[in-house]
């Protein structure tokens, strides 16, 4: 089974899309986090998808002060489907586009459905001209002449930038420990703004996004490269599968080996370090994924297991046999053989964010909070996040695929 990194990047963009799917607000904390020392203002530019919705919750619980910029088309299709704001109480909200030369008014004449319905809006980011915030995080920036236009135009007025970024940005994912050093990737283009075929341009367009923002606020951006992200909200199903497959309970096949490595972080962790990061001014460029210590399947499965209060027992198939009975990439989330050109994936060297701060919640906890999340999904929006088990007509859901794989396995030398 060949897990390619061109797969890893697509099924990371794809969380972007999927967005409206979200709930609207999660429950709190049982135990709210402490108040910080100063209360900051905190500009985040895109805000109700995923990353952007938890870095709103842990910026509002330690007392800052949010305004989110956003297209508002996540909330527009929330409206339409009768289902209320996921912005919290508070957020100040402004709309338009991140491109400095089109109107919300452009994006419908050029046929985009989804463009705000406020067609009169001012272009581009001008509501933000003269507008002070301590610290920007950039969630929403894909190519680098967008992210230029935000950075200068709010670097006078800022004292830090934030950029989102993430590990496709690194040339090879062949080589395990890699760290902030290793080489990025590059566009053939650097001029397109289109992401490509299989994202093919995601990672090297990320990399040009940090270096425009680098250089429009030189010495004051922090540039962040996540890996998987996961946890409440994420509709790509990269971890729900894990948690909603124990949950059935059985046998369930796990591939490889109880000792493949594994890396992935919750998006909760990464926004309280990302608030923390503009708490303590922290700059430069930083790996953000987990957990603390080494993580291997075997212990990943376990703990989810124990975080779903599930009686699921787990049988370990080889990658080899599972290609060889048509088990395609991307069919077991989060999983990539730590061999070939996926060696390094989860063993990603993410020590200097550790140095600096970045903590992690039980991976039991971001279990039991997946489930959570899932079971209070309407059923049509469960089968959209969670396809492997959805029953759709004409076609064997995933536990009889899972049954078949498990026969042949067992039966394997035996004729």
């Amino acid at each position: 089974m060949s897990t390619t990194r061109r797969k890893f990047i697509g099924v990371s963009a794809a969380a972007f899309g999927a967005a409206a799917w979200a709930p609207e607000l999660l429950s709190a904390p049982e135990e709210p986090p402490t108040k910080a020392d100063t209360s900051l203002r905190i500009l985040v530019l895109g805000g109700t998808g995923f990353l952007g919705p938890a870095c709103t919750e842990s910026a509002l619980a330690r007392g800052h002060k949010v305004t989110h910029f956003t297209s508002g088309r996540t909330e527009e299709r929330r409206h339409a489907a009768g289902r209320p704001s996921a912005v919290p109480e508070g957020v100040e909200q402004f709309y338009g586009n991140r491109d400095p030369n089109k109107t919300a008014a452009d994006r419908k004449n050029e046929g985009n459905a989804d463009a705000p319905k406020d067609a009169d809006s001012p272009k581009g980011l001008s509501q933000l001209v003269g507008r002070k915030w301590d610290g920007v995080i950039d969630t929403s920036g894909f190519f680098p002449r967008m992210v230029k236009a935000s950075a200068e135009l709010l670097g006078p007025n800022v004292k830090q930038y934030l950029f989102i970024s993430t590990i496709s940005v690194y040339k090879d994912s062949s080589t395990p420990n890699f760290d902030e050093t290793a080489a990025l990737s590059r566009m053939a283009d650097p001029t397109s703004e289109d992401m490509g075929k299989d994202f093919a341009n995601y990672g090297g367009g990320k990399a040009l996004c940090e270096k425009a923002a680098e250089e429009a606020m030189p010495g004051r951006v922090t540039i962040l490269r996540p890996g998987f992200m996961v946890g409440p909200r994420d509709t790509s199903g990269r971890f729900l599968y894990w948690p909603v497959r124990a949950s059935l309970g059985g046998v369930m096949v796990v591939p490889g080996a109880p000792t493949d490595p594994i890396q992935f972080i919750d998006v909760r962790d990464v926004a309280d370090w990302i608030v923390h990061c503009l708490e303590q001014t922290i700059l430069g460029v930083y790996n953000v994924t987990g957990p603390g210590k080494s993580l291997s399947m075997g212990k990943m499965v376990e703990s989810v297991r124990s975080g779903t209060a599930s009686a699921v027992e787990f049988m370990w198939i080889a990658n080899d046999f599972l290609e060889s009975h048509g088990v395609q990439d991307g069919q077991f989330p989060l999983y990539a053989p730590p061999t070939g050109p996926t060696a390094g994936l989860h063993r990603c060297n993410f020590s200097r964010a550790l140095a600096r701060g970045l903590t992690f919640r039980a991976l039991t906890e971001t279990a039991k909070a997946c489930l959570d999340w899932y079971h209070s999904l309407p059923v049509a929006t469960q089968a959209a996040v969670a396809p492997q088990f959805a029953q759709r007509p004409g076609q064997d859901p995933w536990l009889e695929t899972e049954k078949h794989l498990l026969e042949s396995w067992n039966q394997r030398g035996k004729s």
